[in-house]
């Protein structure tokens, strides 16, 4: 059970406050832009909010001004030179003309080529290189999915790979459907294995609380380092986060 978000205003800090059926509040600076979200018991009034937010002021600040330092890429024209990440490896794109069947593939140590019809536009192979990197993520995905389901006991009805603008994962413990957000495939594979694992979690601990993080720490201990990782790598165009 849970409440509608709200949004309160502390010291010059919009922070969104959620209300669940949870012992302890729980209380995050999120990427890109240092988004303050508060999780609280529903009988915690907003008075005491305001006093746990204003407690930390100081760390959420550094957690902010340290999302404000991280790099950014900018918008992608998807013209050769550029730079593209591959599963956390750097790529530098090279675009090829094909009379044939459009393609994208991975040469050497370095490049990420992508053959096209020479009147593509660059909408047309940026959604070209959309695909293949859901291939690819996939791919890497499933047996993950897998072996996570027989170590942690639990199956899931279904999973997918989507765009998330506020998520990495996403897991609804009602349908035990979890989602993978695409930009993963761009991250190193310890943070593609920390989110399935954090997702399927939560079909045993619907909250952040005290037993999640036992299981977390429990089944894979490295989860905070990974977690680092994540959200320490370049950001995309567009925001993402956890």
């Amino acid at each position: 059970m849970s409440t509608e978000p709200l949004t309160l205003s502390i010291s010059g800090l919009e922070v969104a406050v959620v209300r669940k059926d949870i012992k302890n509040l729980h209380l995050g600076v999120y990427p890109p832009d240092g988004r303050v979200r508060v999780a609280v018991p529903l009988a915690v009034s907003d008075a005491a909010v305001r006093v746990a937010v204003i407690g930390k002021l100081r760390w959420i600040r550094q957690q902010r001004a340290a999302f404000a330092a991280q790099a950014r890429q900018s918008e992608r024209e998807m013209v050769g030179g550029e730079s593209h990440y591959v599963f956390g490896e750097r790529r530098r794109l090279s675009v090829v003309e094909t009379a044939g069947r459009p393609a994208v593939r991975l040469r050497g140590r370095g490049t990420l080529e992508i053959a096209v019809r020479a009147s593509s536009s660059p909408d047309e192979r940026a959604e070209l290189l959309q695909r293949w990197y859901r291939e690819r993520l996939r791919e890497q995905a499933a047996p993950l999915v897998a072996q996570w389901q027989t170590t942690l006991g639990v199956s899931v009805s279904a999973w997918g790979i989507k765009r998330m603008k506020t998520m990495w994962g996403a897991c609804n413990p009602d349908t035990r459907r979890i989602w993978l957000n695409l930009e993963l495939a761009k991250k190193p594979l310890e943070c593609l294995e920390f989110v399935v694992v954090h997702e399927l979690v939560h079909l045993l601990s619907r909250h952040h609380d005290e037993r999640f993080h036992a299981l977390m720490d429990e089944h894979l201990p490295s989860w905070r380092s990974a977690r680092g990782t994540l959200n320490a790598g370049p950001l995309a165009a567009e925001a993402w986060d956890l």
